[in-house]
């Protein structure tokens, strides 16, 4: 409970969900479920899984960060302990993630709503299925603050959201292409050259 309190703590969790994970994680140990698995991928992962019922949005990533268990060993154990229990889990949406990084790189409303539009788009042309929801809005951020000459680069948006560069960069490109914003993009850019 001790690892659970500092995890949810350095996350900034609210209580409700620290409460979650310990009910999940007292289900785990009844049913016998921890046997061959560390503690704290088990904690981690029973954090994870409170995340999700609640809709509070965490990463995989950040929750390696805070636990120092590794991606994929929470993402297993947290696969495992959902079956097991039956846990049903909405699936998060890009959408979950957007106030959060955009308060984190301090972009302006109007960024924040233009990511939020760009990812309406990306929706209605199916760009957001089998894609990792942190990804699209980390990449439907970086098109807007482009598009609203707010400088961030690749890597800072990359950073924040826990994915890799080559991600953000992937899905960037088809934001721009599939969605047509190449000239939106190319105007601010000129504009900005001409300040």
């Amino acid at each position: 409970m001790a690892e659970l309190r500092v995890i949810s703590s350095y996350l900034n969790l609210p209580n409700v969900v620290r409460d979650e994970a310990s009910r999940i994680y007292n289900y785990v140990l009844q049913r016998g479920l921890v046997r061959g698995r560390s503690m704290e991928s088990v904690i981690a992962a029973c954090l994870y899984a409170a995340c999700r019922s609640y809709n509070i949005p965490r990463t995989l990533d950040e929750m390696a960060t805070a636990s120092d268990v590794e991606r994929k060993e929470i993402g297993r154990t947290y696969r495992f302990i959902i079956r097991k229990l039956g846990i049903k889990v909405k699936q998060s949406s890009p959408k979950d993630y957007i106030s959060r990084f955009s308060s984190v790189l301090k972009l302006s409303p109007k960024t924040q709503n233009d990511a939020l539009k760009v990812l309406k788009q990306a929706e209605g042309v199916e760009l957001t299925s089998g894609r990792g929801p942190a990804g699209i809005a980390a990449a439907a951020l970086y098109v807007a603050a482009l598009m609203n000459d707010e400088k961030k680069t690749q890597r800072e948006v990359a950073d924040i959201a826990g994915i890799t560069e080559v991600t953000i960069r992937n899905r960037y490109k088809e934001l721009i292409e599939k969605l047509k914003l190449e000239d939106k993009i190319k105007q601010k850019e000129s504009e900005g050259r001409k300040k």
